[in-house]
């Protein structure tokens, strides 16, 4: 018998809906897994907490109608695993697909927030994409005098809020941008939890759990952070009191994320060549390689976390890396890395060499993006076609030919010579050595 409302009776109380929202008070643009696990969780925390039920989301897929199909026959509702914990969410009310009307929703009154987790790739010039259904939105919500709104990037760029603003900006016309400066704010906002990819296994087991099938099935981790810049342009859920920290200031918390976590992710994906991310840190070797990148490359360059427990919270991302129960695929991970080497690990290589320190850690993590494009058979990135190249290259040739690629490496890092022969290094001992030799007589 498949989760519905009509079915919501045989799941057990404690594990049922927190709220039931009598309205849709937010959209979210790319409703997929994570947002399921994060910001949707938030929100109905924070409707439970605050007796506030107008805050139901409206998700919006952005090309694929997957998601609409699993939810939509479940009136929304679906299951979140946390660990042991395993309960119904309800803050979801409806989801559109390409070809329904989002300007409406996002025109309509009681429309105050929307929120996107569309992926890197998406903040890219796309006639068709997030950026350009959202500025129709916003073009509606104009002509409507819809009043303010609030639009929160949850991706995984810094300074995200600032990008998305730039990039509306660009697809007004002027009174529309006018508008739009008038009555639109853009936070930024720092988001971390881990959300590997559900399997059949996770649905088979959340089916047991919960009593009825759930084909909308989350799995993540017990762990959640959301960290939002308090700059808001009307009304709100209180997401404070489900746990969101509001602050003046997201730099800091988004750059220790993703460095930190994001950036070491980006060194499993592209060198353990296991297949989950627990596996990889089962290793000593690699666990104490990640250490000396979090400790030597990557938390040197982190500032303005006065008071906040960076070492514990290194700690607390080794537990979690570790976490069997998680099956975070590293192929998941390696997904459009152009598209986030860059901010997760090219961004900290600039400023330990302006700062006169080698980046040894991160120049190998390079080099095994580099072996991966070269060498993956299936590469789903959108510079795919250009970043391959031929297996049998040498080191130096491979490093020559990536390092040219000006939207990845900019201009500053192919001209430094320490990067350069720090990366040709590491590539050389990868592919004569392999990773355990490398490992060895690096670490």
């Amino acid at each position: 018998m498949r989760l519905s409302r009509a079915t919501l009776s045989r799941v057990a109380p404690d594990a049922r809906p927190l709220a039931e929202p009598r309205a849709t008070g937010v959209v979210h643009l790319g409703i997929g897994a994570f947002h399921r696990a994060h910001q949707a969780v938030y929100t109905e925390r924070a409707m439970a907490a605050a007796g506030d039920d107008r805050w139901g989301i409206c998700g919006a897929t952005q090309r694929s109608t997957d998601v609409a199909d699993r939810l939509r026959p479940q009136d929304c509702l679906y299951g979140v695993r946390a660990g042991d914990e395993a309960r119904v969410v309800g803050s979801v009310r409806e989801v559109l697909v390409p070809g329904d009307d989002l300007a409406a929703r996002l025109s309509a009154p009681e429309t105050a927030v929307v929120t996107l987790t569309v992926t890197e790739r998406a903040y890219r010039p796309d006639p068709r994409g997030a950026v350009a259904r959202l500025v129709a939105g916003l073009r509606a919500r104009a002509a409507a005098d819809a009043g303010p709104l609030t639009v929160i990037s949850c991706d995984n760029l810094p300074g995200n809020g600032a990008i998305l603003a730039g990039l509306v900006a660009d697809l007004c016309e002027p009174p529309l941008l006018g508008w739009v400066e008038r009555n639109v704010t853009f936070p930024a906002s720092m988001v971390d939890r881990i959300v590997p990819a559900t399997t059949q296994a996770d649905l088979d087991d959340m089916a047991a759990r919960l009593g009825v099938v759930d084909l909308g099935a989350v799995v993540t981790e017990p762990f959640t952070q959301w960290v939002i810049e308090d700059r808001f342009a009307g009304d709100r859920p209180a997401w404070e009191r489900a746990g969101a920290l509001l602050v003046g200031d997201v730099r800091p918390y988004e750059r220790m994320k993703l460095r930190l976590l994001n950036g070491s992710h980006s060194a499993i994906a592209y060198l353990s060549g296991a297949e989950h991310v627990s596996e990889a840190v089962s290793d000593p070797a690699f666990a104490g390689y990640l250490r000396r990148l979090m400790d030597d490359d990557l938390s040197p360059t982190l500032e303005g976390l006065a008071g906040f427990d960076l070492a514990r919270y290194k700690e607390s991302l080794m537990v979690r890396f570790a976490n069997p129960g998680l099956r975070h695929r590293v192929s998941q991970i390696a997904v459009d890395g152009s598209q986030k080497l860059p901010q997760r690990l090219l961004d900290p290589a600039r400023e330990r060499l302006a700062a006169g320190y080698e980046p040894r850690w991160i120049a190998l993590a390079v080099a095994g993006w580099m072996r991966y494009v070269t060498t993956a058979r299936d590469l789903a990135d959108p510079l795919a076609e250009r970043l391959r190249g031929e297996e049998t290259a040498s080191a130096s040739a491979t490093v020559d030919r990536l390092l040219a690629i000006e939207e990845i490496f900019g201009t500053d890092l192919p001209d430094d010579p320490v990067f350069r022969e720090l990366v040709t290094d590491r590539l050389e001992r990868l592919t004569a050595d392999g990773l355990p030799a490398t490992l060895r007589a690096l670490v």
